[in-house]
Formats: structure tokens, sequence, C-alpha cells
């Protein structure tokens, strides 16, 4: 079997090359099974990532029929599975704060147009050699920061105010709010996390967040716990797509949205570019970097029209796709289908979920995607500590774009002292 590398310079669509090497019927059941077992887990992930980031849980719906159906049809990865991603929810929620959603669409749009020229003019494969450190210290900043943000609703907390977005004025008003807080609303939200832990231990192939997400609805409606839903805080979910729609745009709005548009490049290069690497360790393939990032471009673009947020590959669910035997770039199309099908078939449902198990659901994202051991590792080789652990702390206490920018100084400083990082092929 070939694995791609002879032609992964190419910017041409893995769709194709798969579709061009013959796609027989057997192939076809193989992606509608791992399709419709990615979308069970893309399903209350995608409200869940949507409503943290200070959106309507309907647009992370949005994000992954739009822009996941677009990143597995263009991408260079046969496997990417795309949508949105808890890496983002600290910035899409600040962009949100400071320039509301239109100011979000447009900053989608515009990491789009970016994401779209780095790929198309071969600047991709730079990403590649991210130090190995700097990835670790950022994603277990991450980690942390979309805990903190959960705090709110997973303890059911009134707080007297706006929540404050940096990490220790957080905190001291979360302190302060404590009094008011839930038991039920925690017991929702634990009891939640509780069940996708022992899922995956126990039982590992069943879909985990959907169960605990359905079992939590089922409890708050029977028992009529006092805790809020995604009906009671935003409503019926749209039984549909809504229509293409350019977000307003003016030249000075333009010109707030560059900085944080630059970090959505960033950090959505990063991101689609590692999880097609683990793809490629997972099935022996080998992934287009520019294509996927043209592909990635064009799926935010899209996405800020559909009136979504910012799409990446994740790695989790393109893990999932291909555990569950994805063959091809139409499982991650199939999983948007199902998706859309959700909608326009299931949406009322939806207003019966406590989003105190949708932080649950986030607890267990957080658990997974903070890199504890391999944080261990790395740092107790002092050179890279040395990169790693201002990484982390930039990450939190400062912003991730300067958390990576920092880190990736301090790696070259210390090349170039002879002490040279190994870089993180993706």
């Amino acid at each position: 079997m070939p694995d791609g590398s002879s032609t992964a310079h190419l910017y041409r669509p893995k769709l194709m090359t798969a579709l061009g090497e013959g796609y027989s019927l057997d192939k076809l059941r193989q992606d509608a099974v791992a399709g419709l077992t990615v979308a069970v887990v893309a399903l209350p992930l995608s409200m869940a990532i949507a409503v943290a980031s200070g959106v309507t849980p309907e647009r992370g719906l949005f994000t992954a029929i739009v822009g996941g159906f677009l990143v597995s049809a263009l991408g260079g990865s046969r496997f990417q599975i795309g949508g949105p991603a808890g890496a983002f929810i600290v910035l899409v929620a600040a962009t949100v704060a400071q320039l509301g959603v239109n100011g979000l669409l447009l900053t989608v749009l515009v990491s789009g147009v970016m994401l779209t020229l780095v790929g198309a003019t071969g600047l991709g494969s730079l990403i590649r050699y991210m130090p190995h450190p700097v990835t670790v210290g950022f994603t277990c900043g991450i980690a942390v920061t979309i805990f903190a943000s959960q705090i709110t609703d997973l303890f059911g907390l009134t707080l007297a105010g706006p929540e404050p977005g940096p990490l220790l004025a957080k905190l001291i008003v979360l302190g302060r709010a404590l009094p008011t807080l839930n038991w039920a609303a925690l017991g929702v939200g634990a009891g939640t996390a509780a069940i996708i832990f022992a899922v995956r231990q126990w039982r590992p192939t069943w879909p985990g967040m959907l169960i605990a997400i359905a079992i939590a609805s089922v409890v708050a409606l029977v028992l009529q716990l006092p805790v809020e839903t995604i009906g009671t805080r935003f409503g019926e979910i749209p039984h549909s797509l809504p229509a293409p729609q350019v977000p307003d745009i003016s030249y000075d709005l333009l010109l707030k949205v560059l900085p944080a548009a630059f970090s959505f490049t960033l950090l959505g290069g990063v991101e689609s570019l590692l999880s097609a690497k683990v793809a490629d360790s997972m099935t022996g393939r080998r992934h287009r970097s520019n294509m996927e990032l043209v592909a990635q471009g064009i799926a935010n673009i899209a996405s800020a029209l559909f009136g979504g947020i910012s799409v990446t590959g994740t790695i989790a669910r393109t893990a999932t796709n291909i555990r569950a035997g994805g063959r091809s770039p139409l499982s991650g199309m199939l999983h948007s289908v199902y998706l859309l099908l959700f909608m326009l078939v299931a949406a009322p449902l939806a207003r019966y979920i406590p989003l105190a198990a949708l932080s649950g659901v986030l607890v267990v994202v957080c658990w997974y995607m903070a890199e504890k051991e391999e944080f261990v590792r790395v740092v107790k080789d002092w050179r890279s500590g040395v990169v790693l652990v201002p990484t982390f702390a930039l990450t939190i206490f400062k912003d991730l774009t300067f958390g990576i920018v920092a880190g990736c100084i301090l790696a070259v400083v210390f090349a170039r002292l002879g002490n040279p990082q190994k870089p993180e092929d993706a």
C-alpha cells in the first residue's frame, strides 16, 4: 500500500487521491460507520465548546457541519476531522467579549484568508518545526485556562458581575461567589464527567460523552433539578443552517480584528498539523501540510459566512475516526452530514441539556488535553524546561500568542547556544 510520500508535496486534496485509487461499497460502509461514530462524539462536544466560547450552542454545530465538511473534502489528510476545538475556547471567548459576535465572525474570516495564504505560499512546512516543549507548554496552559472558564457553570455559581478574563482575577471573583454554589449543578456536572471516565475505562468503544449527556438531561428533567439548561439560557436550537452572510466590515473593525486573527491563524495552523501528524503516526500515511492549511483556511471562511466559529483539525475526533475504521475523507464528510440531519430532525431535544453537563464534558476534555506525563518528562531536562515553563506560564497569565512566541524565541536562543531543541515534526 502506498503511503503517499511521493506526492506529499502536491496541492491535491486527499479525497481525489483516495477516489482515484478505487472506492468500493465496502469502503463506503466503513466510512459511513466511522462518520456516525465521530458524529456521536462531535455532537455534544461542538455545543459544549460553543457555549464555553461565549456563543450560542448552534454555532458550534454550524462549525462542525460546514467547516468539518470542507476540511475533509479539501484537506491534505485522509483522516482529519475538522470542527470547533477546545484549544480555541479562550481566544474565541476573548474576541466575543471585546468585539462582539460580528467581530468574531470577521476574525474567523480573516484568519481563514491568512491560513489559505500560508498554505498556498508553501509556508505551512515551517509550522512543522514548532519546538516540542512549546507545544507541550501551550497545550497544558490552554487546558488549565479552559478548566477555569468552566467553574461557573460546573458549580452553578451566581456572579455579582461579568466574569473576568485574566486567570488570577477570575479566581478571585469565583472564590467570592462560592457561597452561591448550586449543589444540583455540581452533581450533574461531576456525574457527567464520572460517567464519561467510567465508559472510557470499561467500554471504550461506546460514545461516553453522548451517553453521559443523555443521562444527565433525563435525570435533570425527571427530578426537576434547579439547573440551567440550553433551553433556559439560549432557547431552541435552529432546525437548519442559516443562509450564508458576509459579516459587517469596516476599516476600523478590520484593524481591530487583525491581532486576534493572527492568533487564530497561528493556533489553527499548529493544531491542525499536529492532528494530521497524529493521524500519520496511527496509519502510516503522510499528510500534505500546505494542502491541509489551504483547506483549513477555506473551511474557516465558509464557517464565518454561515455564522460558525473557528475550525481546525481535532486530534480526539480524528483519532476516533481512525479507530472506528474510517478509510477516506468521506468519513469526515459524512460526519458533517449526520450532524446536519440531527439539526433537521432532533434539534428540540437539545434544550433539555444542562449547562453543567456540558461543563462536565469539557472537564474531561481538559484532563486529556493536558499532556501531564509528557510535561513531567520534558521539564526534567532543564534545557527543555526553561522553554516549557515560561510558555506554560505566559499562556495562562498573559495569552496564547505571547506564550508561543516567547517559547519559540527561547528555543532559538538555546539552539544558538549549542543546545538545539528537537523539533516537533508535525
